[in-house]
């Protein structure tokens, strides 16, 4: 089988290696000198485009409309963009074996990559309820969502199962995007999470109430406090009914799936440190083997303002990451320094007529602000999270650019605070004052 060798390799084709891909070009890679090697068949795109403009019932996106790196307001670098840099994109090509000591990846189809620096990008894989031995859970339209395969079969299934029932289990992220989406669809649709609210990672009980009451509004229906522990299928091998815990039975044409995800660091274990699930790195996305680094989803990273190490599961930082970690080679190579990486943790969605946006850390105690009635026209609130008389995190729903930057300053800042009344009522017009 063939071998090939290249200076610089980037395992793993999402997000991060769209951006890393264009901080090698700014930074003056030669031709010949990076190759990307990914399982998806496609250039690197933005994947954050699949759970909500991609699932449209009209003016849907599709590629190449979406390739990295549009989704920060960059250039879409298409297939051609790639070429004209002399870089390689080995598409459809899975690694199954690294062995970082000889420097040396191993495809499905038996190929060895040979490289002098590696970035991991190997992102996350979604856990799947058949990991979990769920009884039916390989049925068909059992469906789940991370790559653009994944979302053409969702696209497929929406056409088949036209005004058909769906079951979204889980109340996170792809839970609250995919359930608006398909009621956009026009779907019948049924939420079902074990939480006492959704997206309880980050939201408050607060905050959480007015999606809840938004969504159930929009017709959405919202099943809390249980899990599905079952399916049943019919004569074709497709879903018909979920099984909850509860020990009621939901019809469904279709399913799918959002319970979380796990960074893909298997193939390194054993050869380079691991912390809190993902890959030790430093600031400069470093891991503890030389010219080996990880960004995006696999990172553990030395969160600065925090004074902690932190794994991040999302966009913002998988783009940003990997600028610096690009950066800090060709500093390293040229002798010269950058500064460390100081990530502000930033979240957002958008669904229905919604979009928030969150900056910092939710610890502490947490104050609401502004109109948060699910009945108004144009809802717009907030939250700010306050630790030891400091603000440390904030929320926002419905704000304008601005008003968005006001947030994310104070999240940064973390202005002192000591009477919470006085902010709930200050509202915006705090943030608009730092």
């Amino acid at each position: 089988m063939a071998e090939k060798s290249f200076k610089y390799v980037i395992v793993g084709g999402g997000v991060s290696a769209g951006y890393a891909a264009r901080e090698f070009a700014n930074q003056g890679v030669k031709q010949g000198e990076l190759a990307i090697i990914s399982k998806e068949a496609v250039a690197p795109y933005e994947r954050p485009a699949l759970s909500k403009a991609y699932l449209f019932p009209e003016g849907a996106a599709r590629l190449p409309g979406f390739h990295t790196c549009v989704g920060s307001g960059g250039e879409k670098l298409l297939p051609e963009w790639y070429a004209d840099k002399g870089i390689s994109l080995y598409l459809s090509t899975e690694i199954v074996k690294a062995d970082l000591a000889s420097k040396t990846l191993v495809s499905a189809a038996g190929d060895t990559f040979k490289f002098e620096s590696l970035i991991i990008a190997t992102g996350s894989t979604v856990l799947r309820l058949t990991d979990f031995g769920v009884q039916g859970a390989d049925s068909k339209n059992i469906l789940y969502l991370r790559e653009i395969d994944d979302a053409d079969k969702l696209v497929e299934t929406i056409k088949a199962k036209k005004n058909g029932k769906v079951v979204i289990v889980g109340g996170g992220y792809i839970g609250l995007e995919l359930s608006a989406v398909m009621k956009l669809n026009n779907l019948d649709v049924t939420m079902v999470y074990p939480e006492p609210w959704c997206m309880p990672r980050l939201f408050t009980a607060n905050i959480a109430s007015f999606y809840e009451e938004f969504y159930t509004n929009k017709g959405v229906q919202i099943i809390k406090g249980t899990v599905a522990v079952g399916f049943n299928s019919n004569d074709n091998g497709e879903v018909k009914e979920v099984k909850l815990k509860d020990g009621r039975v939901l019809e469904a044409d279709i399913v799918v799936v959002g319970v979380g995800a796990r960074p893909l660091t298997t193939l390194f274990k054993g050869q380079v440190e691991e912390d809190k699930g993902g890959i030790k790195t430093d600031a400069f996305f470093k891991t503890s083997v030389a010219n080996v680094y990880a960004v995006g989803d696999v990172a553990t990273f030395p969160m600065k303002m925090y004074n902690d190490i932190r794994r991040v599961e999302h966009v913002d930082h998988s783009r940003k990451s990997a600028e610096q970690a690009v950066k800090a080679i060709f500093a390293s190579e040229q002798g010269k320094t950058i500064d460390e990486y100081d990530y502000l943790p930033f979240f957002y969605s958008r669904s229905f007529n919604l979009s928030w946006q969150f900056y910092g850390d939710n610890v502490g105690d947490a104050v609401i602000f502004g109109d948060n009635s699910p009945k108004s026209e144009n809802p717009k609130f907030g939250s700010y999270w306050i630790k030891d008389g400091k603000i440390v995190g904030a929320f926002l729903e419905g704000g304008s650019p601005e008003e968005n930057k006001a947030i994310a300053k104070v999240a940064k800042v973390q202005p002192a605070a000591d009477n919470l009344d006085v902010l709930a009522k200050e509202g915006l017009t705090f943030a608009s004052k730092i």
